[in-house]
C-alpha cells in the first residue's frame, strides 16, 4: 500500500474526528470562576461567573457548600443561594460578605444542561488580616534568603582553605539526599495540578502549606550540596569518608522510595501519600544528619573547618520558619498548616535545635584562645 493511498483512506476518518470535536466545542459552553476568593473578615468583595459563549436562554446557577471549616457555613461567609444568568449574557456578579475567619468550598450547579461546569469551584477564605498575610509572605522570603545564603559561608570556608576537612562526609551525603526528597515534595504539591487537587480533596478546608519560597528554596539547596561535593572531590580531605552507618540509612531510605512507586503504581496507596513519603525522608534526614558532624566537633575538640556563618544564618532561617506557619495558621484560624507539613515545621525545628549546640560548641565549649609564645631578648631587641 502507497502512501497515498493509507492518506486516502484515513482523511475520511479524520475529517470526521475533527468535525465531531468541533462539534462538541460548539454546543458545550464553560462555566468559570475563580479558584479562591480571599476576604477579611467583616467584609464585602463581588464574584464575577462568566461563561465561554453566550446562553440562548437564562440560567440559574446554584451553589452548593460541600465543606465547611464551621458547622454552619453561613457563620463564615454569606452567599446568595442562587444567581440568575441573563439570557445572551456571557457573566453575572454577586456579593459575598465575611463574617469570621474560615474556609468554605462550594461548586457551581446548573439546570441548564449545555452549561458545563465540571471545574467550576470556589473557595472562600476568611482571614483576620491582610497585614498579617503580607508580612507572612514577607517572612516567608526572608527566612529562604537566609536559609540560602546560609549554604556560601561553608562553601567560601572550603575555598578559602583549599580543603574541606573538618566538613563530615556523612553530613554531605545525608543532606543531598534530604534535599532531592524536599525538592521532590515541593515541586508535586505547589506545581503538579494533580497532586493539588488529590491535597484538596483529602483537606477540603485546608491550605497548601508549600509556597513559590519553599520550591526554590530546595532546588537551591541540591544545587549547592553539589558544589559541596564537587569541592570536596578536588580539595584536601585528609582520610575523611562516608562511613557505612550512613550508606546504610542512605540505602534504607532510597529503597523506601522506591518500594513505596511501586505501591502507589499499584494503587495500594495514594499519589499523594507517596509525595509525603519523601517528606518524611527529609524529616528523617533532618533528625540525624547534623549528629555526625556534631560528634566530628566534639571528637577533635574543635569547629574548625565547620563554618559558624552557615550556623547563625541557618538558625535565623529556621526561626523566620516556624514565625511565618504560626502567623498563616492564626490568619487563616488553621492550624493544620504547622501540624500539616511536619517536614517544613520539623526542619525548622531541629535545625534551630542543632545550630543552638554548633553554636554553644564553635562559641562555648571549643573556642579557641589566643597563643602566646615567649618573646626572647633578642626577638624584642
Amino acid at each position: 500500500m502507497t502512501a497515498l493511498d493509507m492518506a486516502n483512506r484515513w482523511l475520511p476518518a479524520q475529517l470526521l474526528l475533527f468535525w465531531m470535536l468541533t462539534n462538541i466545542c460548539e454546543t458545550s459552553v464553560y462555566l468559570s470562576a475563580p479558584d479562591t476568593v480571599t476576604l477579611v473578615e467583616h467584609s464585602k468583595t463581588t464574584v464575577t461567573l462568566t461563561t465561554s459563549a453566550p446562553m440562548n436562554q437564562s440560567t440559574v446557577i446554584h451553589f452548593n457548600v460541600t465543606h465547611s471549616s464551621r458547622t454552619n457555613y453561613s457563620s463564615i461567609i454569606t452567599i446568595p443561594e442562587q444567581v440568575l444568568l441573563s439570557e445572551e449574557a456571557t457573566s453575572v456578579n454577586f456579593t459575598v460578605t465575611a463574617q469570621d475567619v474560615g474556609q468554605v468550598t462550594t461548586y457551581l450547579l446548573s439546570n441548564n444542561t449545555d452549561l458545563s461546569s465540571l471545574s467550576a469551584r470556589v473557595r472562600f477564605v476568611v482571614i483576620h488580616s491582610d497585614v498579617l498575610s503580607v508580612l507572612a509572605q514577607v517572612i516567608g522570603w526572608i527566612y529562604f534568603l537566609a536559609w540560602s545564603v546560609s549554604f556560601y559561608p561553608q562553601a567560601f570556608e572550603n575555598w578559602r582553605r583549599r580543603s574541606v576537612v573538618g566538613l563530615n562526609f556523612d553530613f554531605l551525603a545525608l543532606n543531598l539526599t534530604g534535599f532531592i526528597a524536599y525538592s521532590v515534595f515541593n515541586i508535586g504539591l505547589f506545581w503538579v495540578p494533580y497532586m493539588k487537587e488529590e491535597f484538596l480533596n483529602k483537606n477540603p478546608n485546608g491550605i497548601n502549606p508549600v509556597t513559590a519560597n519553599d520550591v526554590f528554596f530546595s532546588l537551591h539547596a541540591v544545587l549547592i550540596c553539589l558544589v559541596y561535593i564537587c569541592q570536596a572531590a578536588v580539595y584536601e580531605k585528609g582520610n575523611q569518608r562516608v562511613s557505612r552507618t550512613a550508606l546504610v540509612l542512605l540505602l534504607i531510605g532510597w529503597t523506601f522510595a522506591f518500594i513505596s512507586l511501586f505501591l502507589a503504581v499499584a494503587k495500594q496507596i495514594t499519589w499523594l501519600d507517596y509525595l509525603y513519603y519523601f517528606s518524611y525522608i527529609k524529616l528523617a534526614v533532618t533528625l540525624i544528619k547534623y549528629v555526625p558532624q556534631a560528634y566530628m566537633n566534639y571528637r577533635r575538640q574543635s569547629t574548625v573547618g565547620w563554618s559558624i556563618g552557615n550556623v547563625l544564618l541557618d538558625f535565623t532561617g529556621g526561626i523566620l520558619s516556624i514565625l511565618q506557619m504560626i502567623l498563616q495558621s492564626y490568619n487563616n484560624d488553621e492550624w493544620t498548616l504547622v501540624f500539616g507539613d511536619p517536614t517544613k515545621f520539623g526542619l525548622g525545628l531541629f535545625s534551630v535545635m542543632f545550630d543552638i549546640l554548633f553554636m554553644t560548641q564553635h562559641y562555648c565549649l571549643y573556642r579557641h584562645l589566643p597563643q602566646y609564645e615567649a618573646v626572647t631578648q633578642e626577638q624584642a631587641d
